[in-house]
């Protein structure tokens, strides 16, 4: 996109682009398809060819499956590649209930609206009028002996009637009406992918909870298992102390650990209320009026490869690029809004009616009046108001083009934070895997030697508690992977390009409370 500098620009649209408008009050008026102001150019993708340095994306995320497919397109029902039916089930119900999407569609239809109003601008305005007016008049009457004052009489109160239409016209000499609209359009089309935006983030987040869900049910799983397991050490040590073979205090240690493991359950319950009732929001319910299904990661499983956009395909398909593009088309536009304000204006009107003083005379032919009106108006001083305002514009745009180039380096950083981090979490699934059996086993030989009265309660009791962190690591491991290849497929786009019919479609309102 090319810097626009604070001389008056004019872009030529081509002869077929030329209007001929018949105004009956004129003739025949050709306008050329110059506009003032420049024409927009859409940023070329950026030349890079990689989301990350020192490896390439294909082995971004190494270890166990997934694998990167590099430019493989996504679906736009990207979380059907969970393989999860209470998952596509939620995913149809929030997107058919959330009324922050609701929202987002209504925007974009009053945006709509201001487009076809802008348009309005374009054709003659045709308006009808009807008047009564009472006036009195005085006239000067000189006598033939008057000197230089004459005597004034006042002239009886009377009436006059009118009726009829007016037609007015702004010819839009230097485009700033067609600048106006194109800025419109621009507007409108940002809200278009800002609702893109909406129902990407939408399926993100509801993603996100049912898996937020499903790993508190793991972690609470594993922490009963742990709870169970602390139950079984304290029955072996009250064992061994009515045996005689331990002391009070192995009895009081082993209390103590489970007490603090049962401590562990209300933050992970709490935990799941909180996802629960996230996802009963995100669908439009109130918690009260809906649970979600009782998800568990073993119902998401992982896709054998991950559909990854090449880099410069990503910028096509981001809304939020996509979202910044309009914008900066939009403060495009502007700037020849604000330049064609500098140019003179020509305005025609033409009327045709009936005037009478009275109603009974007010539709005979000799009552029909009519005119015809040229004006021009340009502007001469201003105090300096219109060249600021058009250097205004030009600066608005030159914050647009840092926005959307950031946008950009945003949006390549997190795919390259989401590649990464599917390639961390594979090393940390499989390392927790392997410390949680190795953790196991100590564990058992501990029991079995302390039950043999081997080795003393400490070493058993810090065996149980390497493994128990190990469960929960690995528990925990398992759910990241997964939320961060929903927010892979988040950061892509999510294919919501294939998803226009569904966002075309009006969410219902919701009921009116009593």
């Amino acid at each position: 996109m090319k810097t626009i500098g604070t001389d008056p620009v004019f872009a030529c649209a081509p002869v077929s682009m030329r209007r001929v408008l018949w105004l009956p009050a004129s003739g025949v008026l050709l306008l050329g398809g110059c506009m003032a102001g420049p024409d927009f150019e859409r940023p070329a993708p950026p030349e890079v060819t990689a989301y990350t340095s020192g490896t390439s994306d294909d082995d971004a995320a190494t270890g166990t499956e997934p694998r990167v497919a590099l430019g493989q397109a996504i679906s736009a029902d990207w979380w059907t590649l969970f393989h999860s039916p209470p998952l596509n089930d939620t995913l149809e119900k929030a997107i058919a209930g959330n009324l922050s999407l609701a929202a987002a569609k209504s925007t974009l239809a009053q945006a709509q609206e201001a487009v076809a109003q802008a348009r309005g601008g374009l054709f003659p305005q045709l308006d009808a009028n009807a008047s009564v007016e009472r006036q009195q008049a005085s006239a000067s009457r000189f006598g033939p002996t008057s000197s230089s004052a004459g005597k004034q009489e006042s002239k009886a109160p009377f009436t006059t009637y009118a009726l009829g239409p007016t037609v007015s016209y702004a010819v839009d000499v230097f485009g700033g009406t067609r600048r106006e609209i194109e800025r419109q359009e621009a507007l409108a089309e940002y809200q278009s992918y800002q609702l893109a935006a909406a129902y990407l983030t939408l399926t993100g987040n509801a993603v996100t909870q049912a898996i937020a869900i499903a790993s508190a049910r793991r972690q609470i799983e594993t922490t009963n298992q742990i709870i169970a397991d602390d139950e079984k050490n304290l029955a072996l040590v009250r064992a061994k102390f009515e045996a005689g073979k331990a002391a009070r205090t192995d009895i009081l240690t082993a209390e103590s650990q489970l007490a603090n493991d049962r401590a562990q359950m209300p933050p992970l319950r709490q935990q799941l209320s909180v996802a629960e009732h996230a996802l009963s929001i995100l669908i439009g319910k109130f918690p009260a009026d809906w649970t979600p299904p009782a998800f568990t990661l073993a119902d998401f499983a992982l896709p054998a490869d991950l559909p990854v956009s090449l880099p410069s395909a990503l910028v096509r398909q981001r809304p939020d690029i996509l979202a910044a593009e309009a914008q900066l088309h939009a403060a495009s536009a502007a700037i020849g809004v604000a330049t064609a304000e500098m140019y003179p204006k020509l305005n025609l009107s033409a009327s045709v009616g009936q005037q009478a003083l009275t109603l009974g005379t007010l539709f005979g032919g000799a009552s029909t009046v009519w005119s015809l009106l040229g004006g021009l108006t340009t502007p001469l001083f201003h105090g300096g108001a219109l060249e600021a305002q058009k250097r205004g514009a030009v600066e608005a745009f030159q914050a647009s083009l840092s926005t959307y180039q950031q946008t950009v380096l945003s949006a390549f950083g997190q795919v390259a934070d989401s590649l990464r981090a599917l390639a961390h979490d594979a090393d940390l699934i499989e390392a927790s895997a392997r410390a949680a059996e190795i953790a196991k086993a100590s564990l058992d030989l501990q029991r079995v030697s302390y039950g043999a009265g081997k080795s003393d309660f400490i070493r058993l009791l810090d065996s149980e508690r390497q493994y128990n962190q190990a469960l929960i690591t690995h528990a925990r491991a398992q759910a990241q992977r997964h939320q961060d290849t929903a927010q892979l497929f988040v950061a892509m786009g999510g294919g919501w390009w294939d998803a226009k019919d569904r966002l075309s479609e009006r969410t219902k309102p919701a009921p009116t409370p009593p």
